[in-house]
């Protein structure tokens, strides 16, 4: 996407900002109640996504299908994640207002929409350079306001500013970064999707200095970090039917002693 192209994607996402109507906000009412009824219970995540008006980050063609529970295609060739998605993983971050977050993959900018409204102060990283221009000039003139928005590589984390409370993971990763594990607060909690073509949706609970609790939710499908969306869109980062099992599978592990070295790509 060249410069022109970015001006004319935020102009209409400008145009867009003038628009949020009675209409939106009971069509978004109408998204809180479906996630709620796939297992959803943290009132602060369905407040938030009731709040965060969806369809001001998405491009204007899709606009009639912003309240659906479905991800959507934006620039870079990614996607804007499906809203049961966001609402599960920040479900599993436990966030309470003030907590300091780390984001992975800013992507539209939604997912730290949310976590603003919820009262977090977000760091957001993001590696393709189309999506960080717009997103890092349209997100504030929402009134969400990140902490820092940064161009670059999520897995080497946000070292100068950890420990973090909590850390989310936006993308598909084929590993866990060590330095995003290194990174938490003692009790800070890392939420990762796991795995190739399908994903794994992953907790890491830092209960010592090298020691970390696993729990693993099902299976999920995103978008790879740094990879371009599916050809069906509808399919990038949609939960499988067996996801919103409210089960866990757990596991403790111990960090090496050389976790903070850990490799990044």
């Amino acid at each position: 996407m060249n410069l022109l192209c970015i001006a004319l994607f935020l102009k209409s996402k400008t145009y867009n900002f003038l628009k949020d109507t009675f209409k939106h906000k009971g069509l978004r009412q109408q998204l809180v109640e479906v996630v709620r009824s796939k297992g959803i219970t943290d009132e602060n995540v369905l407040h938030a996504l009731g709040k965060v008006p969806r369809h001001l980050f998405m491009d204007s063609g899709f606009l009639d299908h912003a309240y659906q529970d479905k991800a959507f295609p934006i620039a870079a060739d990614q996607t804007i994640s499906q809203p049961y998605t966001v609402a599960f993983q920040t479900e599993l971050l436990q966030v309470k207002k003030g907590d300091k977050i780390l984001e992975i993959g800013t992507g539209s900018g939604y997912q730290a929409a949310i976590l603003c409204e919820m009262g977090a102060k977000v760091y957001s990283i993001e590696r393709q350079l189309e999506l960080f221009k717009i997103t890092s000039k349209f997100l504030p003139k929402l009134g969400y306001r990140a902490k820092k928005l940064i161009f670059g590589d999520g897995y080497k984390g946000l070292v100068e500013e950890a420990p973090f409370d909590g850390i989310i993971v936006t993308a598909g990763a084929p590993f866990v970064p060590k330095p995003l594990l290194s990174q938490l607060k003692i009790g800070g909690r890392l939420v990762i999707p796991l795995g190739k073509d399908i994903q794994v949706m992953t907790l890491f609970i830092r209960k010592g200095e090298k020691d970390f609790e696993k729990h693993e939710f099902g299976e999920f499908r995103f978008v790879q970090h740094g990879a371009p969306a599916p050809h069906h869109p509808d399919l990038a980062r949609q939960p499988r039917a067996d996801s919103g099992l409210r089960h866990s599978h757990d596991q403790c592990i111990a960090l090496p002693a050389t976790a903070a070295q850990g490799r990044s790509t």
